[in-house]
């Protein structure tokens, strides 16, 4: 059964524009890992003044796939985004089994 993994994400004003460029590059190299197969990026409403932020579900096909990324490839990815941009931004994440409906 596929999967959502959601990731939320809140930038500084003054890095929001290069953090947008990267997080897009980013999704692009979720979306070649095995067991990625789509991603939708949305910018939040609302945000303070003073930073910006997004939100990028991951479709995967299943679980496994998911657990495998988190296991095999989360550490490297999510270090990539510490190294640029330290901590002027910070991200939330939670996995999503959809239910369907009837």
């Amino acid at each position: 059964m596929a999967v959502i993994y959601e990731v939320t994400l809140h930038a500084r004003a003054e890095i929001a524009d290069a953090y947008l460029a990267w997080l897009r590059e980013h999704v692009a190299a979720m979306l070649a890992l095995q067991g990625f197969e789509g991603a939708e990026l949305h910018a939040l409403d609302g945000a303070p003044a003073d930073e910006r932020g997004w939100c990028v579900r991951y479709r995967l096909s299943d679980r496994a796939a998911l657990d495998a990324y988190l296991r095999d490839h989360a550490p490297r990815m999510r270090a990539e985004g510490i190294a640029r941009f330290g901590d002027a931004f910070r991200a939330e994440r939670r996995i999503l089994t959809p239910l369907g409906m009837s």
